[in-house]
C-alpha cells in the first residue's frame, strides 16, 4: 500500500492539515485546539480507550484534561497532538513527543534527540478491527519522518494489549524488548528511518 503526505491549507497558513492518502481512505491530522479538550475529555473516558490510556492522561474532569493537554498546544512544547479526521469526521487522537529529556521517569536513558515517541488511540470502538488505527498510525510516522531530524520513531504499548500490538506491528513497527516504564511493562517497539525516507526529506 502506498502513502502519500502533502500538506494543505483549508483554514489558514497557521493551522495546516496533513492530509495522507492511501489507496482506498485519505487521513487527516488537524492540530489539537483548546476547543478540541471537551470531545478529548469525553474520548480518554470512553471503556476501550480508558481501559489502556492511563498515566494521569485521563483527567477526572474537564478541568484536569484541561490542565493537561492545555500545555501540550503551546509551540515551545516538545508534545505535538493531533486530531485524526476521515472524510473530514473525527476519529482518534495522536500525539508525538520528543524522547530525551521527557522527565518522570521515562527514557532517561535515551541520548539521541532525533527519537520521538508516539501514542493514540481510536475514538469510536465501532472502527477498530477494520485497519483504520494501522493507516492512521502508519500515516503519522510517515509525518514525522518528513522532518529530517527524526531518526526513529517508538512506541511503547502494554504488554497485555494484543490488539495495539498488532496495530503497530501492521504500521510497520518492530518489536525490540520487554521494558518497564513509569506504567508498568510495556513492549518497546521501533522504525528506523530508512533510505528512502532520507531521500524524500531532501527533496
Amino acid at each position: 500500500m502506498r502513502i502519500s503526505v502533502k500538506m494543505e491549507s483549508p483554514i489558514s497558513r497557521n493551522h495546516p492539515t496533513l492530509a495522507v492518502t492511501t489507496t482506498s481512505i485519505t487521513i487527516t491530522f488537524r492540530p489539537l485546539s483548546e476547543a478540541d479538550l471537551p470531545m478529548l475529555h469525553d474520548w480518554i473516558h470512553r471503556p476501550h480507550v480508558a481501559q489502556w490510556w492511563g498515566g494521569g492522561d485521563a483527567g477526572a474532569n474537564l478541568e484536569e484534561t484541561t490542565n493537561k493537554y492545555l500545555p501540550r498546544l503551546q509551540t515551545i512544547s516538545s508534545i505535538k497532538a493531533y486530531i485524526a479526521l476521515l472524510s473530514g469526521d473525527p476519529i482518534g487522537f495522536v500525539q508525538s513527543y520528543v524522547a530525551v529529556g521527557c522527565g518522570d521517569g521515562w527514557w532517561e536513558d535515551e541520548t539521541d534527540p532525533g527519537v520521538r515517541g508516539i501514542d493514540q488511540f481510536l475514538c469510536n470502538e465501532g472502527n477498530r478491527g477494520q485497519g483504520i488505527g494501522g493507516r492512521m498510525v502508519a500515516a503519522f510516522v510517515r509525518h514525522l519522518f518528513q522532518d529530517p531530524a527524526v531518526t526513529k520513531v517508538q512506541t511503547d504499548p502494554d504488554t497485555t494489549n494484543a490488539r495495539a500490538i498488532r496495530c503497530y506491528e501492521k504500521a510497520g513497527f518492530q518489536a525490540v524488548r520487554t521494558i518497564v516504564t513509569p506504567d508498568g511493562p510495556a513492549l518497546l517497539m521501533v522504525i528506523e528511518r530508512r533510505g528512502d525516507e532520507e531521500r524524500e526529506s531532501a527533496d
